[in-house]
């Protein structure tokens, strides 16, 4: 039985009008509800619908189209299912409220979340695509080739970081730590944010696996074109995590929080670093050490590959900030940001 053709070979537009539709649903849910128990949810079980819709409209049941789909959809069961339980044990996502009541901000994260679903689904919304899974085309490649093994293999190091990574971090959270001290249990003692890296590595390993008709196999050029264009999806996710929603709303925030909590006299308005009204003001001495454990810790700990602590430690300042990504744009200034922190802390507690 030949596949079936819904709008066009690929699979593009039928993948981007479910995604559309599921997410304006979740739009709808969250705006009237005013709450977050679906925004995650809808984007991580987007990834579970287009990639058991790609396959089961397909009709080409191959070893290597059941596999990817099956492994998209443990990936996104996953996923969606630790954010919801996640958000109904917190209660609210920290992310949405200063959006949550803006229709047009509110709405603008729901566009990036289609956006988002729609690239990172296309390794394997194409693969089951009547282009490259037609069972009249010849020459497809056996199950088992290099590509698909070592796909596989990228996938699980990927899941397993992800997936551990976001329950150590629970787990630790759970435990209510010691004030001042940062998550450096299981996978985090080798980096600042192991899920990040997971998902990284598993969305690379997602697109080699799809690729293997295009590298062994006898697809038109065409078809081949649309593979190799789905590195898009890596690539994006990488982008996402790297430059956009990832570390940059994670590093200089998270490093603001321990930072002021060196300063606890200041949180709680007892003291006015400037002495005067002046906005601007020179740091002043600490009061405990959390701030200086804290930035031993950012000098030992890889901000995302992981690295035994004892070797990251000993590597040139120009390695770190290049190679291994902790880039200059990530760092807390003491002089600049937080001074910025301290003034905005005391302003704060002014007009409490």
């Amino acid at each position: 039985m030949s596949p079936h053709i819904i709008i066009d070979q690929y699979n593009l537009t039928i993948s981007f009008l479910i995604t559309l539709a599921w997410q304006m649903i979740g739009f709808a849910i969250a705006w009237t509800f005013k709450f977050d128990k679906v925004t995650d949810f809808t984007g991580g079980s987007n990834f579970f619908i287009l990639a058991l819709i790609t396959l089961t409209t397909g009709d080409t049941y191959t070893a290597r189209n059941i596999v990817a789909s099956v492994l998209t959809m443990l990936w996104a069961a996953r996923l969606a299912g630790f954010l919801l339980f996640r958000v109904l044990k917190t209660g609210s996502d920290t992310r949405f409220d200063d959006i949550r009541s803006h229709f047009f901000k509110f709405a603008g994260f729901w566009v990036g979340q289609i956006v988002w679903v729609w690239i990172v689904s296309l390794p394997v919304v194409i693969l089951n695509s009547s282009a490259v899974s037609s069972p009249e085309r010849s020459g497809d490649p056996s199950f088992g080739k290099a590509t698909d093994i070592i796909g596989i293999i990228l996938f699980a190091i990927g899941l397993f970081w992800e997936a551990v990574g976001d329950i150590q971090k629970y787990m630790f959270k759970s435990a209510k730590p010691p004030k001042g001290q940062p998550c450096t249990k299981g996978l985090w003692y080798f980096s600042r944010h192991p899920p990040y890296f997971g998902e990284i590595t598993l969305h690379w390993g997602l697109w080699l696996l799809c690729l293997t008709p295009t590298v062994n196999g006898a697809l038109p050029k065409s078809a081949k074109s649309a593979q190799y264009a789905a590195i898009l999806a890596p690539v994006f996710t990488m982008v996402l995590l790297l430059f956009a929603s990832g570390l940059p709303t994670a590093e200089k925030p998270t490093a603001k929080k321990f930072f002021l909590m060196s300063y606890p006299s200041v949180r709680e308005g007892q003291l006015d670093p400037s002495g005067n009204s002046s906005s601007r003001f020179s740091t002043p001495e600490a009061e405990n050490d959390i701030w200086a454990n804290y930035k031993a810790y950012l000098k030992r700990t890889s901000i995302i590959i992981p690295f035994p602590p004892s070797l990251y430690v000993h590597f040139p300042e120009w390695v770190k900030r290049s190679i291994l990504l902790d880039l200059p744009t990530f760092r807390f200034d003491e002089q600049v940001d937080g001074k910025e922190a301290l003034e905005e802390e005391r302003k704060k507690r002014g007009s409490a």
